[in-house]
């Protein structure tokens, strides 16, 4: 018990509280579906957000010398553009919002004055609504969704000084939006059933910012 209790202050780690303002570039992709032609004839099957500027914030408790549990906000400033065998268009501005608490790891010394970080994650992607004005001049507007999303990252920290740093990543958040059917398939012992291609919408986030740490 002597030996334990006179290690105790050596094991023990002050509990530190990490809040980050992130600001990058968001490549995206979307889904392709069946062929939609408008009302100018022109024929569209695939929809996706555009490459765009993106910003966030996180903030994460850091529980021992490593592991971090925290919350990710994303949100990328960007369009939604539709395209097809005979045309491509951009509808309107497209808000594409991110929430995801995660967990994290940190390379290194609690205190150390740079640190390789991984994180993995688990929330909500949010496509907001668009409003756009149709070929023939009528006003139209996209329903918002919420779907179930995970996120993926790493990258480095950086402390200049014990309370300010820098943090540069990379986040990859692979949304599921649908599953198109591509046949049946059956088993003597599960019967049969339809076999799906599941389709998500990937963004990957280059970013980086400041991080205050207290």
């Amino acid at each position: 018990m002597v030996i334990l209790l006179a290690a105790a202050p050596a094991l023990a780690q002050p509990a530190r509280v990490e809040v980050s303002a992130l600001f990058g570039w968001t490549y995206s992709d979307g889904v392709s579906g069946d062929t939609v032609t408008g009302l100018d004839g022109s024929k569209f099957n695939r929809i996706e957000p555009k490459d765009a500027p993106s910003w966030g914030l996180g903030v994460g408790f850091n529980a021992s010398r490593n592991f971090e549990v925290g919350f990710l906000f994303g949100r990328q400033l960007s369009k939604m553009h539709i395209s097809g065998p005979s045309a491509a268009r951009d509808l309107g501005n497209l808000t594409v919002s991110s929430y995801h608490p995660y967990v994290a790891f940190n390379f290194g010394e609690g205190d150390g004055r740079a640190r390789l970080y991984v994180l993995v994650g688990a929330g909500a992607t949010s496509y907001g609504g668009v409003e756009f004005t149709k070929v023939n001049g009528d006003a139209g507007k996209t329903n918002s969704q919420t779907v179930f999303s995970m996120t993926f990252g790493g990258g480095l920290k950086a402390f200049p000084s014990p309370h300010i740093g820098l943090r540069v990543g990379m986040q990859w958040t692979p949304t599921y939006i649908k599953t198109d059917a591509t046949g049946m398939w059956c088993d003597p012992y599960w019967g049969c059933y339809v076999t799906g291609d599941a389709q998500y919408s990937n963004q990957i986030e280059i970013n980086g910012g400041l991080t205050v740490r207290f």
